[in-house]
């Protein structure tokens, strides 16, 4: 599909807004290899559609593999004020179904189906906000899309953007946060690769995040809002870390869609006799399992081996999003579903502990 979006110029639809309430198609305009195993995504309205969002938000993409979509979110890793066209940074993972479709399949001129932006991952909205940026791995994405923000909006900022990797040639963006860092006086840029292969003049120091780390880097850490994104050892690493360094609770944010994370902290398939249990019934799977009030519907899923798509288990993305035929939930979410789609009868089982038996349509 070839789009000529100069032809868009004048028109009248590149000054359409993209309607985050609605599924719609996006456009691959480009595919950039960042690393070794983390490619760019460009995507664009086939409309010519601007799109707006905040730094550290996610699309919810709806990928057509095999016979069916599968549906997975990936965070925003480009600046806000460049509103034709927004890019996602993937990183390919070792017999992960979406992200090495995406690396071996996805090239300019195909299309997909996406919903967003989605999330409440963002920057506080301060004045001249003082702040670090705190990112493992791939979880640099949505940190990476807030500081290209504040640097494209040239507005005062004291960051200090720290960012760990496994080495010196995993450091995505290495380069352009160089570059950033010479260029915005209110940034101080720290690396931290756990080892030296690949590189080993490296110059910097090596390791995961201690606390001794942290008070060498980052001195005034106690002063600042921490937002955090990586694997799930990372950020539990990260979230003691900054507690034990004086970090205020309501100045800790973290994002995360670790496939990894388990959502129920201990399923251990025994109840209590207090707790009542509920037959739960997939129809379209011809399934039916027992959920406890005080466990969710999809960590009982996983356990029992009954299919649905899930991504960050925290009631944020929606991917698991399913319609309730009968029965009723007690769901606590985080933005991931709308009120209308609750009206409608959709609920999210990651974040849902039954109140009566269930039917649902999965």
């Amino acid at each position: 599909m070839d789009i000529d979006f100069a032809q868009k110029q004048g028109g009248s639809a590149l000054r359409d807004t993209w309607d985050p309430e609605q599924d719609d198609t996006l456009v691959c305009l480009d595919v950039h290899q960042e690393t070794q195993d983390v490619k760019s995504f460009t995507f664009a309205s086939p409309q010519g559609k601007r799109f707006s969002f905040d730094g550290g938000q996610y699309f919810l993409f709806d990928f057509p593999i095999g016979d069916d979509a599968e549906a997975r979110c990936y965070s925003i890793s480009s600046s806000p004020h460049r509103a034709n066209a927004f890019t996602v940074t993937v990183k390919r993972v070792a017999n992960g179904r979406i992200s090495n479709w995406l690396h071996d399949n996805m090239q300019r001129g195909m299309t997909v189906k996406a919903q967003g932006p989605l999330g409440r991952f963002v920057c506080p909205r301060i004045t001249a906000p003082k702040l670090l940026l705190l990112s493992g791995g791939s979880g640099i994405t949505p940190v990476m899309s807030i500081l290209r923000g504040l640097a494209d909006r040239c507005e005062p900022a004291d960051v200090v953007f720290l960012h760990a990797a496994r080495s010196p040639v995993d450091l995505i963006f290495r380069n352009e946060l160089s570059c950033l860092a010479a260029r915005m006086k209110g940034l101080r840029l720290q690396f931290l690769p756990e080892s030296v292969d690949g590189e080993p003049s490296w110059p910097g120091l090596t390791g995961r995040i201690s606390p001794e780390f942290l008070k060498l880097a980052v001195p005034d850490i106690a002063e600042r809002t921490v937002m955090c994104c990586g694997p799930a050892p990372f950020m539990a690493a990260a979230r003691s870390i900054t507690a034990q360094l004086g970090v205020p609770v309501n100045s800790y944010i973290e994002e995360s869609f670790d496939a990894a994370i388990i959502e129920e902290r201990a399923v251990t398939g025994e109840t209590s006799t207090a707790n009542k249990v509920f037959q739960v019934e997939f129809a379209k799977q011809s399934r039916k399992i027992e959920v406890a009030d005080d466990q969710t519907v999809l960590a009982c899923a996983k356990k029992s081996g009954v299919r649905i798509p899930s991504s960050c288990s925290n009631g944020v993305c929606g991917t698991c999003k399913s319609k309730l035929v009968s029965g009723a939930v007690d769901m606590n979410h985080n933005g991931g579903i709308r009120q209308r789609e609750i009206d409608a009868g959709l609920f999210l089982p990651c974040c849902s502990k039954p109140l009566t038996d269930l039917v649902i349509d999965r």
